[in-house]
């Protein structure tokens, strides 16, 4: 079991260095093409790099069911345009601010899926309000520029977190109840069809431009999705809720990294002190003990905790 448990965090620190890094890919991608193009040709990617998967998951089905059910269909539905609304505000919102203000303030959503839960007649802990002042405070600091001015960038990465929220809620529920990899598969397929079919009315689409952003589109789409996506769910059929938790918010510590490696992108002390109070913020959130439960359930498999399953 521990070895297991180690290999599963070893895959999970894979696929958030991954996450974190894709922020680069998907702003640098820009720099030849829209981000509705960009957003919808690397979902097309992702949702071919699970192709060889849904088949092979097909073939080993016993017994056999219909491929796709009028649940996975509602449900892949319903998570692609939350997706598609989600990953969009996010890739217009780089246009306007750094990736590491993205990746934290995208990282948000782990703080924002409880408070939606008090929409539901969920109680919220002590842990979760903590965390979610100390990334109100993180956010400040880290945002905030003279004449408290906030980049619009950045209230579009929060409303993004948002609709992230919204999207991990979808998520946990219909995971529960239908196959992880064709709900997966029908909201990248969803994303792809809606953004391409947004960047046909606003945007330019040149060839010559999509192979310069060529690069940039298959690390976003093959890695940051298709790989990324099924590294995660093969982890998190070992991998300790507790122990996830940590790592997949490391996504955007790795998304500070690779922009500071790749884009020369610097904060002031201020704003690494804003990056750490989110981040604290963020584990504080997941990690900060609950209710008394069964032993049994206190490092429960993430399987238990779907809420952390997330698409990027």
């Amino acid at each position: 079991m521990r070895t297991q448990a180690l290999r599963a965090d070893v895959l999970m620190l894979i696929t958030a260095m991954i996450w974190g890094s894709g922020f680069v890919a998907q702003r640098v991608g820009m720099d030849s093409i829209g981000p509705f193009l960009f957003t919808g040709l690397r979902f097309v990617l992702g949702a071919l790099v699970l192709v060889p998967l849904l088949m092979l998951g097909a073939r080993r089905e016993q017994p056999r069911e219909r491929f796709m059910s009028r649940g996975v269909w509602v449900g892949g539905l319903s998570m692609g345009l939350a997706l598609t609304l989600g990953i969009n505000l996010q890739q217009v919102g780089l246009l306007f601010t750094s990736v590491t203000n993205s990746g934290f303030i995208t990282g948000l959503y782990v703080i924002i899926v409880p408070l939606l839960g008090l929409l539901i007649g969920h109680r919220a802990g002590a842990g979760i309000w903590l965390g979610a002042v100390m990334a109100v405070l993180g956010m400040g600091m880290l945002s905030i520029g003279e004449n408290f001015s906030v980049a619009s960038g950045d209230w579009i990465q929060l409303a993004g977190a948002l609709v992230w929220g919204v999207h991990v809620v979808l998520v946990g529920f219909f995971v529960s109840r239908h196959d992880a990899l064709r709900l997966a598969f029908l909201q990248f397929a969803t994303c792809a069809v809606v953004s391409l079919l947004i960047a046909l009315l606003l945007e330019d689409i040149v060839w010559s431009a999509i192979v310069q952003a060529g690069p940039a589109l298959l690390y976003g789409g093959v890695f940051a999705v298709g790989v990324g996506y099924t590294l995660q769910v093969v982890a998190q059929r070992h991998a300790i809720a507790s122990h996830a938790a940590i790592i997949l918010s490391l996504e955007a510590v790795f998304a500070a990294i690779a922009g500071a490696l790749f884009l020369d992108e610097s904060l002031t002390l201020r704003g690494y002190l804003g990056c750490a109070l989110m981040f604290g913020g963020m584990l504080v959130a997941q990690l900060w003990p609950r209710a008394p439960v069964s032993a049994g359930l206190r490092e429960a498999p993430v399987e238990q905790a779907p809420e952390l399953l997330e698409h990027r």
